[in-house]
């Protein structure tokens, strides 16, 4: 069961990323979606501190993290996950390759929630890995097939489905206190 900090700190990352996807969106979005992607960034941020105001407020020793263990395998994922899209942005990069950047970030971000999800005690993280995936597949696909570039595709859907899940992190904290 997910406590209301892990919930509120859950919102707060959530929160935080989808406004960076956002912004990655922004890198060549069509004609008309650039201000839609500055106003979800805004909104991600508001996201963002209120799950933060909710998460620090509450008792630490509630979180999923507290234990010493389960922190250091928070640690090995998380620092794997940014070991593998560094890694793999670099490649892209050096083959010529980096429109697919984005693509490459948002399977390894979709694929790292699924070992964080009962870590964290947080089912939904599984549904928000699939679905980020998902968001990178399409991407691709877009982008080797369409006039989409890969960034709009990876930043407008990677930064709505995190979105929806900080403000739904958010509510299920607000409404528990």
């Amino acid at each position: 069961m997910q406590s209301r900090r892990d919930a509120g700190i859950t919102a707060l990352v959530l929160g935080f990323f989808a406004s960076a996807w956002f912004g990655w969106g922004q890198a060549a979005p069509p004609v008309g979606l650039g201000p839609w992607l500055t106003v979800g960034s805004l909104l991600a941020l508001a996201v963002a501190a209120a799950g933060a105001f909710v998460g620090f407020r509450s008792p630490a020793s509630t979180a999923a993290l507290h234990d010493r263990a389960a922190g250091r395998r928070y640690g090995v994922v998380v620092g794997t996950e940014f070991g593998l899209a560094g890694l793999g942005a670099g490649v892209l990069g050096i083959i010529g390759q980096a429109d697919y950047i984005p693509v490459w970030v948002c399977a390894v971000v979709g694929i790292h929630l699924l070992p964080l999800a009962p870590l964290l005690r947080d089912r939904r993280l599984v549904a928000l890995g699939v679905l980020i995936t998902m968001v990178a597949l399409v991407a691709l696909v877009a982008g080797l097939t369409h006039t989409a570039t890969p960034s709009t595709v990876t930043g407008a859907g990677a930064g709505l489905l995190l979105l929806s899940f900080a403000t739904a992190e958010l509510a299920g904290a607000l409404l528990e206190g």
